[in-house]
């Protein structure tokens, strides 16, 4: 009897496990899509480009100092409300709270950096 249960417990982990996996798959594909859309949306050109071409974009423009510390601010920001989000969130990397934060705040037209100096 003791191994029927033993087993049916460790099948119902892997099945919790495999389930765990497969929602942070669809939410990562889902912030994904609405990142990109985004993204699409402010730099329509940008959506010609090549995949070669979008990278040397991303890496001039995106991966700069100035940007660097925009992304730094935010995440700073992020870290300072993540205690009142619960400390299990912040460390099973369910950023969707902050990337909606983001997201908002191009939406309503403000980038962040004028807060960053």
């Amino acid at each position: 009897m003791g191994n029927s249960k033993s087993g049916q417990l460790e099948n119902k982990k892997k099945r919790l496990i495999q389930e765990q996996k497969e929602q942070e798959r669809k939410d990562r594909t889902n912030r994904l899509c609405k990142r990109m859309g985004l993204f699409e949306k402010l730099l329509p050109d940008s959506i010609t480009l090549t995949k070669e071409q979008f990278k040397t974009f991303l890496e001039q423009t995106i991966a700069t100092e100035h940007s660097r510390r925009i992304l730094d601010g935010l995440t700073a920001q992020n870290a300072a409300t993540a205690p009142a989000q619960g400390a299990g969130t912040a460390g099973r990397g369910n950023t969707p709270p902050a990337a909606k934060t983001a997201q908002t705040a191009q939406e309503d037209g403000t980038d962040g950096s004028a807060a960053q100096g």
